[in-house]
């Protein structure tokens, strides 16, 4: 699990590219602040004189913090250590900000949007109309209001986040790019996007351990627009629907959710991720497996050979195969070509088998739709679903 602690300062790990009008951000590991010496303390003299900020309520939220300063201004500090001070309109930055702390000046207008969990957020919001180049194509957006702009033109596809369209985003004049943790794999497009003007901000919500807390991003969207209101608003609906479906009573089923990979091996989420807490949300009993003897694992996944697979998810009352990574499966035919031994797994000779797509992963407002949806699948009420579907 990454750290999960907020550090008011990053530690600077050397000297980066200075934006045009803007500090230059610092790469800095996220830890616990060391005392502060005097010369530190005279690195932020220049937030010092927007006077005393106040910390901003988080619920859920652990990889981001927010203070408020009286005159308007907010400071953003990110888990990684990355820290934003976002100006309102009419006012100025301080001439001397800490060196690693970037000024994004509002109103924000043909913003760079990579991170496709955002898209829903900055639409919630209603802020699209500062979005003006992304990284997601038309087809693949979770958006319809984002496919329209991007097939009319009022967004332009400006390439994958590790290929990205320079000339494009350069001739739009693009002030902020968000990206996601993908950006970390590729430090010179970074630095490229830095050295063009572009002050790049990596939104770190797929880290968050409450399901909430990824919702809760919201909120760094709505200080970014300067739609604090709506931001808030959405997130307190969102949460409260949450809470409501969450109080029905379990259901009693266990559910397998997973995919099976190129070698046959089954894909399983770790206990405790994000959407096994949806699962559990809905009434369910989610299956998993230990890291310990997996065929390979990653922070979010444990990969486990279909033997050991079976062995402990043979009889699972229901299956949603995950069809977010792979092309998925449109029958319970399909399901089994993709490993013999599913057919003899007690789900699927039920006819209790669901499957899902890419929107599960990137509606976060959705959330409270998503957990209603399995909890339909997991009591067989019948009632039409958005997000899951049986699979027959």
């Amino acid at each position: 699990m990454p750290d999960t602690s907020i550090s008011r300062r990053s530690l600077l790990a050397g000297a980066l590219l200075a934006l045009p009008g803007l500090a230059p951000l610092a790469l800095g590991g996220c830890s616990e602040p060391d005392p502060v010496s005097p010369g530190e303390e005279d690195e932020e003299k220049g937030l010092a004189t927007l006077g005393a900020p106040a910390t901003v309520p988080l619920a859920h939220a652990t990889q981001f913090s927010l203070e408020s300063y009286e005159g308007g201004h907010r400071l953003a500090s990110l888990a990684n250590g990355d820290r934003f001070l976002i100006v309102p309109e009419g006012a100025d930055a301080p001439a001397d900000l800490p060196g690693d702390v970037a000024a994004i000046r509002l109103p924000l207008e043909g913003v760079y949007l990579v991170s496709t969990a955002m898209i829903c957020l900055v639409d919630a919001i209603g802020a699209l109309d500062a979005v003006a180049v992304s990284s997601v194509r038309a087809e693949d957006s979770p958006v319809e209001d984002f496919a329209a702009r991007l097939e009319d033109g009022r967004i332009s596809y400006g390439g994958i986040y590790r290929s990205p369209d320079y000339e494009l985003v350069a001739a739009t004049g693009c002030p902020l790019a968000i990206e996601n943790t993908n950006i970390d794999h590729v430090p010179e497009v970074r630095a490229k996007l830095e050295e063009l003007g572009v002050t790049v901000l990596m939104e770190q919500s797929s880290r968050e351990g409450d399901m909430l807390g990824r919702l809760e991003w919201i909120k760094l969207m709505g200080a970014l627009f300067g739609r604090d209101e709506e931001a808030a608003a959405v997130f307190d609906d969102v949460a409260a629907r949450v809470d409501e479906v969450s109080r029905e009573a379990p259901t009693g089923r266990s559910v397998a959710f997973f995919y099976v990979n190129e070698d046959g091996a089954a894909v399983t989420r770790r206990a405790g991720d994000y959407f096994c807490q949806m699962i559990e949300a809905a009434g369910g009993e989610y299956v998993s497996f230990s890291e310990e003897g997996a065929a390979d694992s990653s922070p979010t996944t444990v990969t486990v050979e279909m033997e050991a697979f079976y062995a402990g998810a043979r009889d699972a009352d229901v299956i949603i195969y995950n069809g977010t990574i792979d092309d998925g499966v449109a029958s319970l035919d399909a399901l089994v070509e993709k490993n013999e031994l599913l057919a003899d797994f007690r789900a699927v000779r039920e006819g209790r088998v669901w499957a899902c797509d890419s929107n599960l992963y990137q509606q976060i407002t959705s959330m409270a739709d998503i957990i209603e949806d399995v909890r339909r699948a997991l009591t067989d009420s019948g009632e039409p679903t958005t997000y899951v579907w049986r699979l027959e």
